[in-house]
């Protein structure tokens, strides 16, 4: 059986716009480096 991780397990970054911290999702596995934003809505706020 697999083994379950903590939500506090995986990485956070602050979004430099709201300063609100995001945490790491599957979506972003391939790209989490390139990651800066929490959302699309800080994204195009830049």
């Amino acid at each position: 059986m697999a083994k379950q991780r903590k939500k506090s397990d995986f990485p956070t970054k602050i979004c430099p716009v709201c300063g609100l911290s995001f945490t790491w999702r599957k979506k972003w596995s391939k790209c989490w480096d390139d990651v800066k934003y929490c959302s699309e809505k800080c994204r195009r706020q830049k």
